[in-house]
């Protein structure tokens, strides 16, 4: 049985649909994550460092109130759950965090991306396969229907 349940988001519909297996885990305790990943150092440099912080802010206020949005929608259908926000490689920090604290299972969609888009933009769903010590469930993306013929 699965005590620990954590559950990424990126804020995104798709990610979103990994949300649906919850359903199925009404007795484990979720955590829902909101990575922010850092700003790229050239950004940075060409940003005054107050504007810099404001972005920061903002962001991590917006999560937060993204993760409070959809607690509150899981609450309606009887799944109890906390957040976390943090800033970093959304790989990286999955996979420290779940080490850290004891996650039984890992809860994540994927954007199906593949070539050389999966190339460029890399997989944090694969990134995290790859190297997480934990069980995960992967959410594919919705595939379209089949037209009959």
């Amino acid at each position: 049985m699965f005590k620990k349940i954590l559950v990424p988001l990126d804020g995104s519909e798709l990610s979103e649909a990994a949300l649906a297996h919850l359903s199925d885990f009404k007795k484990a305790e979720v955590i829902l994550m909101r990575i922010k990943e850092p700003l790229d150092p050239n950004v940075i440099g060409t940003l005054d460092a107050k504007v810099a912080l404001e972005l920061d802010e903002a962001y991590y206020e917006e999560a937060v109130q993204y993760l409070e949005k959809i607690v509150k929608n899981l609450k309606e259908k009887g799944i109890t759950a906390k957040t976390e926000v943090l800033t970093g490689n959304s790989a990286d920090e999955i996979i420290k965090y779940s080490q850290k604290n004891d996650i039984d299972l890992i809860i994540m969609s994927t954007r199906g991306r593949s070539g050389l888009s999966r190339l460029v933009f890399g997989s944090v769903a694969e990134k995290v396969i790859r190297n997480s010590t934990v069980p995960i469930l992967i959410k594919p993306p919705k595939q379209p229907k089949e037209t009959e013929k």
